[in-house]
């Protein structure tokens, strides 16, 4: 049977070769190395030992997957050819750490009939961690400097960076840092760990990454467990880990008090805060009161969890698969061109779901269709989704005219109105109406009621400087005056 043996160079150093590896070498078999650019390849032709290399396929591919596949087909091929049909392949440091072409050259092998055997070899991770002085039993997370995302950063445990070979990999790998970790953080840049004469450790703020060390081959990057509240309070499983705490019995009394049911009135709140931040345009004061939200996420999973019902992870599960299922266009085979299919796919899905839930299709068929609409949402939405839910099957005017006569019918009934329970039951309608405009208008009257309020506030801080600027305040001004300084202020542009 083919066999193709895989052994690893070791990190560097002359020493770190592993003796069974250089053993196999001498054995005459035809050997391969991926890069001859690696410290020991000197000693190897030294002691005369002859080789060949892929140093060639880098230079001709536009892609490190294209070289990849490229070097594991050339191995394969060079496998058939060989009189034995039995080669070597060496790989820099140890053929299982962070060496792509072995997992690709393993499948596509086993396709072929050919075996693959992987060797040992010294990790560039061994002597890394010894320079640093980093015990991974802490805690050790090694990721590809080429495909790292935040998402993968954890910065309370040892981090390295591999395949940090150029000015520009550590630029790229710098900015994904800096969405977690400050601009003076200290990072290791180590180069070719444990060569003699070779090795070079220097410690930088991470600004600097980029812009005072060479790069090449053997740099890697590490970064150690960091304990500033700055750091460790960006991360979402400090919040949850802070909650807890404030829910414990040597916790916040208040906290420890709170049920479902106490926070709800907060959670309508700090919506109403999120909507207002955004009315005012006030990014740093939205990302203030999107954080109150999130705490009430937070303290919600914690009651769950403790009550054993749901816990933060169930909540993300539900809303990841939520999203990837209502979204087919984007997840899966579906297709939705434009706003409206997206919408339609949407209430589709969601219909299904609700039926699926309920195990009885035809009980929800016998059911309302109002009964989607959510009677503890702000009462303004409610309108509009009743109104929307009936429009559906044909509940509707077809045009503006009827919808304003309604208004004006609905005012003259208020204006006539007797008692205050019938005024209420008046005015209810007439706001109901107002909606219904809102609806056709395509106006949201939430979104149209704040700008109207926070106008209001403009124009009324206007009349109470100007009359400040007389020595008087509006209590003790006329209306005249008022109207008038009102009327002034609707020429001023205030935001």
């Amino acid at each position: 049977m083919p066999l193709i043996h895989v052994i690893g160079l070791g990190p560097g150093s002359w020493a770190s070769l592993p003796v069974g590896s250089y053993q196999l070498m001498q054995s005459g078999l035809p050997l391969f190395l991926r890069t001859s650019e690696h410290p020991v390849v000197a000693e190897l032709a030294a002691n005369g030992i002859k080789f060949g290399s892929y140093d060639f396929i880098y230079q001709q591919s536009d892609t490190f997957e294209e070289v990849y596949q490229q070097i594991v087909g050339a191995l394969l091929s060079e496998c058939m050819a060989a009189a034995e049909q039995t080669i070597i392949y060496a790989v820099p440091g140890h053929p299982g750490v962070a060496e792509r072409t072995v997992p690709l050259l393993k499948q596509q092998a086993a396709c072929q009939g050919v075996q693959v055997v992987v060797g040992a070899g010294q990790s560039f991770l061994d002597e890394l961690l010894i320079k640093v002085g980093a015990d991974p039993t802490d805690g050790l997370i090694v990721l590809d400097a080429l495909s790292v995302q935040a998402s993968q950063l954890n910065p309370g445990i040892h981090t390295v960076f591999v395949q940090v070979y150029s000015r520009a990999v550590a630029s790229d790998l710098k900015l994904t840092l800096m969405d977690v970790y400050p601009d003076e953080f200290p990072v290791t840049v180590v180069k070719a760990a444990g060569v003699k004469q070779v090795e070079e450790i220097k410690q930088l703020p991470l600004f600097e990454l980029d812009q005072t060390v060479e790069f090449d081959h053997l740099t890697s990057v590490y970064i150690a467990p960091a304990g500033q509240e700055q750091v460790l309070h960006r991360q979402i499983w400090k919040l949850l880990d802070i909650v807890r705490i404030l829910r414990s019995p040597e916790g916040c009394p208040w906290d420890r008090k709170q049920t479902h049911e106490s926070l709800r009135k907060y959670v309508i709140e700090e919506a109403y805060e999120v909507a207002d931040a955004i009315d005012r345009r006030e990014p740093w004061d939205l990302a203030e009161e999107l954080g109150d939200l999130l705490l009430h996420v937070a303290l919600h999973a914690q009651i769950g969890t403790e009550q054993g019902t749901f816990s933060f992870y169930d909540i993300v599960q539900i809303l990841s698969d939520k999203m990837v299922r209502r979204h087919p266009h984007v997840f899966g085979g579906g297709e939705a061109d434009t706003v409206e299919d997206v919408l339609t796919n949407w209430e589709s899905i969601k219909q299904q779901e609700k039926s699926s839930k309920q195990g009885a299709p035809d009980e929800l068929k016998a059911g309302s269709i109002l009964d989607q609409v959510k009677p503890s949402a702000p009462q303004v939405q409610v309108a509009l989704q009743l109104q929307a839910r009936a429009a559906e099957v044909g509940f509707d005017w077809t045009s503006l005219p009827p919808v304003v006569e309604k208004i004006i019918e609905e005012l003259d009934e208020v204006t006539s109105a007797a008692g205050d329970v019938q005024k209420e039951d008046e005015l209810g309608d007439l706001l109901f109406a107002v909606c219904n405009l809102a609806r056709f208008l395509n106006v949201d009257p939430e979104a149209a009621l704040a700008k109207t309020n926070m106008k209001f506030r403009d124009r009324f801080r206007y009349i109470e400087t100007e009359l400040s600027k007389k020595g008087i305040s509006p209590a003790e001004s006329t209306l005249e005056e008022m109207d008038a300084l009102w009327t002034e202020a609707k020429t001023k542009k205030f935001r």
